[in-house]
């Protein structure tokens, strides 16, 4: 099969010329391992038995490979981060390394940070637009430059398309399969990470079913602020002796550490601007097809409205897990442009944006998601509220939708279908 890019393919032709050093994270099965592969001569791979045997036992044999070496797993053998940094230590010339690892090893598992001779970046599902299925046309680094561009084009996607994204998954292997069989695929991920790869990282897991359970509770938080608390009572129903606050903090932990949970912050801007903001992050999955399958939701389910969401926000179980398909699909392309994403919520909840993205000079477009084909000005009610507060600190503002065309409104807000939007 040709290769297909990735953003993260022009992030590493940025910087990889530059940077000696680049460890790459994120969940297994994103495709980190073959596009790293695009970028290198040499390949380590730790999660073979005999490499690891041998590095294990002598972690400098590492440096004997070809360079640019690819070092693939390279949280089973920790000692490989550091050897790399002394390397890097020495000779500081760009292009020399990637590490790509799945889990973040245990503290002080390394010896050393790696700060400042070895840069991160966090590889996510593919977006909308790696997965080639529309023609996009509206930049988001052009969204962020504040010149507040003119907007055009035409999507065919409509809620079903989106809902059907949400189901299909943007794990690469996953893309090709059937209905059933990545039902089935997606099942046995979510297996092996409570029943491997959490023990791996330390967690003993004495009833994986309840680790599940508390997974299943989480999806049903996807998109919203629900505390850990609220999570861990709707996991243990009916239960009068409910588990300690600290076994959800210790499967947030763990399975953060996984990347298998990917929240999104709450912004805390600097300033009397802005007060009395939610500090709560809003809860994602790496990817929402897995949130949908532990909720058992099909393409039928989510479209006649069901699954019960746990949190603040109104709203059904498709509106949030399409918020999670934006939101990755907005999170890779926001990286690439050096920008944060966060979100906005006011203590009371009656103020919120869904995603803001900060420039290094914090400036700020803030984005709102809607699953509607149109929009009217009550969608626009909380970007307006903003943009009085903020003034020439927003860059811009727009509306994702699922409707048919790219265009402004006389009020400036852009509208932006997701399937057009890009890096």
């Amino acid at each position: 099969m040709d290769y297909a890019r990735r953003v993260m393919d022009d992030e590493l032709d940025g910087l990889f010329g530059e940077v000696p050093a680049i460890a790459i994270d994120g969940p297994k099965g994103v495709g980190k391992t073959t596009t790293a592969e695009q970028h290198v001569h040499g390949l380590l791979r730790l999660d073979s038995r005999a490499n690891r045997t041998a590095v294990d036992a002598d972690p400098e044999l590492a440096l004997r490979r070809a360079r640019p070496l690819l070092i693939d797993e390279w949280q089973k053998v920790p000692e490989v981060w550091d050897v790399v940094r002394r390397a890097v230590d020495a000779d500081p010339s760009g292009g020399q390394f990637l590490l790509t690892g799945s889990a973040s090893p245990s503290p002080g598992a390394t010896a050393h940070s790696g700060a400042g001779r070895i840069g991160r970046l966090r590889m996510r599902p593919m977006t909308l637009v790696e997965r080639g299925l529309t023609e996009p046309t509206v930049s988001l680094s052009s969204l962020l430059t504040g010149r507040r561009p003119g907007l055009a084009g035409g999507c065919e996607m409509g809620v079903a398309d989106y809902t059907q994204e949400i189901l299909a998954s943007g794990f690469p292997a996953m893309r090709p399969l059937s209905a059933r069989a990545r039902r089935f695929q997606l099942d046995s991920y979510l297996r092996d990470a409570v029943d491997r790869d959490v023990p791996e990282q330390g967690l003993a897991v004495r009833k994986p079913e309840s680790m599940l359970a508390w997974l299943r509770a989480y999806a049903a938080a996807t998109a919203m602020t629900a505390s850990y608390t609220q999570i861990l009572d709707a996991a243990t129903p009916g239960e009068a002796d409910k588990p300690a606050r600290s076994t959800s903090i210790a499967y947030r932990d763990v399975l953060t550490s996984l990347w298998l949970i990917d929240p999104v912050p709450a912004w805390t801007p600097g300033g009397n601007l802005l007060t009395r903001l939610g500090q709560s992050p809003k809860h994602h999955l790496a990817d929402p097809a897995l949130a949908a399958r532990l909720l058992g939701l099909g393409l039928d389910a989510l479209l006649d409205g069901e699954g019960t969401p746990i949190g603040p926000q109104a709203g059904t179980m498709l509106g949030h897990l399409y918020e999670s398909l934006v939101t990755l699909c907005v999170r890779v392309p926001a990286q690439a442009a050096e920008a944060q994403v966060a979100h906005l919520r006011t203590r009371n909840g009656d103020h919120e944006i869904d995603l803001v993205l900060i420039r290094d000079d914090g400036r700020v477009l803030a984005i709102e998601i809607k699953l509607a084909t149109t929009i009217t000005d009550q969608d626009t009610k909380h970007l307006r509220w903003l943009s009085d507060r903020l003034g020439a600190r927003l860059l811009d503002a727009i509306i994702i939708n699922t409707g048919p065309h790219a265009y402004r409104r006389p009020d400036g807000i852009g509208i932006v279908p997701l399937g057009l939007l890009t890096t």
